[in-house]
């Protein structure tokens, strides 16, 4: 199994990119975060998700180990394959998917190409739980960032109020609720307290 993939971005067309590892060239698809991140020529490393099937063999390429583990959960949903998973992260952010599911926006999920009302309903439906746990994760990896990078203020936040005896699935509404109403850049003593004012309502 192939898990990353470093070498120089040989070429670029829509969704599939070419990367040069040693004189071999490896065709992947990535959502479009990935694509708008790498330029031909310029070196790249990407977490890789390999699928066999009869009649291929498909890699798939993500600019953080968070995009492939969301790429991983949405098609742990009846009727999600890997086309319609990497549409919907091409449409939102892991941070964008995480916010949808925690507050159970399936209009928001429903904006990704190919996935039709019912099929969002699902997604939330049988994700919203999971949220949660990838929030506490950490924010997206960024690309040549230090492996001790901080989590994020939303992941702060949720872990403060995990810590206030709340659950993961209340901690992580609230933040996402507050994150909505505080907009981005929000620090997570802001996203805290605003949190928690949502909480007491």
């Amino acid at each position: 199994m192939i898990g990353k993939l470093s070498g120089t971005v040989d070429s670029i067309a829509g969704d599939q990119v070419i990367l040069d590892v040693g004189g071999v060239g490896y065709l992947m698809q990535c959502p479009a975060s990935t694509v708008s991140r790498l330029q031909a020529g310029a070196h790249a490393s990407l977490m890789t998700e390999m699928k066999v099937s009869e009649d291929a063999i498909r890699l798939y390429g993500f600019a953080s180990a968070e995009e492939r583990e969301w790429f991983r959960l949405l098609q742990t949903v009846q009727s999600v394959g890997a086309k319609v998973a990497l549409a919907v992260l091409s449409t939102l952010s892991p941070r964008d998917l995480q916010r949808a599911l925690a507050l159970g926006d399936k209009a928001m999920i429903g904006r990704a190409p190919g996935v039709g009302p019912k099929l969002a309903l699902r997604i939330v439906t049988e994700l919203k739980d999971k949220a949660p746990a990838m929030l506490l994760h950490g924010e997206p990896a960024q690309p040549h960032a230090a492996p001790a990078a901080p989590r994020g203020p939303a992941a702060d936040a949720a872990a403060a109020l995990l810590k206030l005896g709340y659950s993961e699935g209340q901690a992580a509404e609230a933040v996402a609720r507050a994150a909505n109403d505080l907009g981005e850049g929000a620090e997570a003593s802001a996203l805290i307290r605003e949190a928690l004012r949502g909480l007491a309502r």
